[in-house]
């Protein structure tokens, strides 16, 4: 009996190293475009050119600004509610958690550079006019992006609804989002320029997969005799687990600043999974000593693609869905401000001096190189 080939996220039709020059390429374009600001008095930031957020210098503050998009995550529950019987049930769609990732994929790149969220747009795509006919759906849509904007702490601005026939195929939808940002007290820019050796590494628990590592999840799903209703060891199904809403992690920067916490970077674990921890341009190694206890909906990916530890690593949060960099002083402060604000958090490592980027997983045995991520 022949073992089963390992599954990679490439080998989904999700290639990072196909998709990332387009993105490098952009940047060097978009970076031809920055004197323009100074017919408004402005400035670029420069060091934010492939940072997760873009930041522009004012008289006034830093204003930031990012666009997301949340991916193939609205199939997983476009499929999930027609098979269980929560629909049936309830009438409830789970439209509601979509939206919800909607908004966390912008918001939370948006505050890896101090920014808080100011303004959100929604951008909401159709291949055909009658999905808007769904009632619950919309409506369920609606009520967990406000939901999300609210608890980002901005305000919901409007957005665009297009429905592009022959694009996107009838009964599907392409949810994406722009987020617009500002820091008042400009100390609070988070500059990459700042890490230093010794800095503590404190990584902030996901609430599962999140909105990143979808297309990998529903290939799974289509191997699995009983598919999303599959159970888990904590007895969710599979399309449950998948659907559960990312967490939205504003409230940690906002609390942390009140706390004059001194933040020296901040990563939002999505896309490139652990690799984004070394998404600064500067060569340090990323050592990563304690891991978060690994969700049930990982173990079972693994299992079941069947996904071995350096690719899931390299493409899925692990249960880490954000990281922050302090000095080892502010590392007590900051745990103890990130549980003020409900979330689970833990100090995984440090950062050391280096020759060349590294991202380290020592209980893994783990290390990838800078070479593997190319965002910028």
């Amino acid at each position: 009996m022949t073992q089963e080939k390992g599954m990679t996220y490439a080998g989904t039709g999700v290639d990072y190293d196909a998709m990332d020059p387009y993105k490098r390429r952009a940047q060097i374009s978009g970076f031809e475009t920055a004197q323009n600001l100074e017919d408004f008095g402005f400035s670029e930031v420069k060091e934010s050119r492939g940072e997760s957020a873009y930041v522009i210098e004012t008289p006034w503050g830093y204003w930031a600004f990012v666009v997301e998009g949340l991916g193939t995550k609205s199939l997983v529950a476009d499929r999930y509610d027609v098979i269980s019987d929560i629909k049936s049930k309830t009438g409830q769609t789970h439209y509601a958690n979509i939206a919800i990732c909607n908004v966390a994929m912008a918001v939370n790149d948006l505050i890896t550079v101090g920014a808080l969220p100011v303004v959100y747009g929604q951008y909401l795509a159709v291949g055909e006019s009658e999905w808007f006919e769904h009632s619950r759906r919309c409506q369920d849509l609606i009520v967990g992006t406000k939901r999300a904007v609210d608890q980002a702490g901005g305000v919901w601005g409007g957005g665009e609804t297009p429905t592009l026939k022959d694009i996107i195929v009838p009964g599907a939808a392409d949810l994406a989002g722009a987020c617009f940002g500002f820091i008042a007290d400009k100390r609070n820019l988070i500059d990459q320029r700042n890490i230093q050796h010794g800095d503590a590494i404190i990584l902030v628990s996901s609430s599962g997969i999140h909105a990143n590592g979808l297309t990998m999840a529903r290939k799974i799903a289509d191997k699995l005799p009983q598919g999303y209703l599959t159970e888990l060891s904590d007895d969710r199904t599979y399309g449950e687990s998948l659907l559960s809403p990312t967490l939205i992690y504003a409230p940690i920067i906002n609390a942390c600043q009140k706390a004059k916490v001194d933040i020296h970077y901040a990563v939002n674990i999505t896309g490139h999974g652990w690799r984004k921890l070394m998404r600064a341009v500067k060569p340090f190694k990323y050592v990563v000593e304690v891991l978060p206890p690994q969700l049930p909906i990982f173990d079972f990916i693994q299992e079941h693609g069947p996904v071995d530890d350096r690719e899931a690593y390299a493409n899925f949060n692990m249960g880490a869905g954000f990281a922050l960099y302090v000095p080892e002083t502010d590392v007590t402060k900051t745990l103890e401000t990130i549980a003020k604000c409900g979330f689970d958090a833990l100090e995984a490592g440090c950062i050391e001096e280096s020759d060349k980027k590294q991202v380290i997983i020592a209980p893994k045995d783990i290390v990838f190189d800078g070479e593997t991520l190319g965002v910028r």
